[in-house]
């Protein structure tokens, strides 16, 4: 029986990575006090959000798929390119009035987070630098939750530097545990992303253990600022 479309269309949106994202900064927006209307809106803009740099991947990379990985609906012809790029652009005209909800600020700092995602990866994917767009538009995070307010209106307050720097470390952490899985398939297509090149050198267990145990004391400093320092 053939998988109906829409399901198709959920797993080019990397459903597990979109739902996972949602929920941390839904639960870091919790944990700085917001108010639960709020940190649902939080929850539905960065779903959204997610699937609009799912979808923008996948599109991106299909060409590279088609060689190396059958499993993608796009890439094996079970979803018409046509089909994703619609749903793209509805993602897109759904996650703009959605960040604008939490205030000019908030959603300026959202909208430049996906435009660095989407660009980094067009653009950054394989070089050795793969790492700038993950670092730059995590760096946007804390800005996006600092300045948020509900219905449009948002505060003034900026995040503090060490949540800003925090959370591009995390971003660079996060980089390397999601490229870690397709790193086989990055070499085969002549690619040199930084997660590549550390893997290279040093192997992809040393790599797994490193970027897990780095990623864990970010996230350890994130905790230990957010109860010294606060997001703002």
């Amino acid at each position: 029986m053939p998988t109906p479309p829409a399901l198709l269309l959920v797993r080019a949106a990397h459903p597990r990575q979109a739902i996972a994202t949602a929920a941390a900064v839904a639960t870091a927006a919790a944990v700085a006090g917001r108010p639960l209307r709020e940190v649902g809106l939080v929850a539905a803009t960065v779903l959204v959000g997610q699937a609009v740099l799912g979808l923008a991947d996948d599109l991106a990379d299909r060409g590279r798929d088609q060689r190396h990985r059958p499993d993608k609906p796009l890439s094996t012809g079970r979803l018409d390119p046509g089909t994703v790029w619609f749903a793209l652009t509805c993602a897109v005209l759904l996650v703009v009035p959605l960040a604008v909800a939490h205030g000019r600020s908030a959603g300026l700092a959202y909208l430049s987070l996906l435009v660095v995602s989407a660009a980094g990866d067009w653009l950054l994917h394989a070089r050795p630098v793969s790492f700038l767009p993950w670092m730059v538009s995590f760096s946007f995070y804390p800005a996006f939750l600092a300045y948020g307010g509900w219905d449009g209106v948002g505060t003034s307050t900026p995040p503090t530097a060490a949540m800003i720097g925090l959370a591009a470390a995390l971003g660079l952490g996060v980089h390397l545990l999601v490229a870690l899985p397709g790193l086989v398939h990055d070499h085969e297509a002549g690619e040199r992303s930084l997660p590549l090149v550390l893997a290279l050198r040093i192997g992809t267990p040393r790599l797994l253990v490193a970027a897990g145990v780095y990623t864990a004391l970010v996230v350890v400093g994130i905790l230990i600022a957010g109860r010294s320092v606060g997001l703002t």
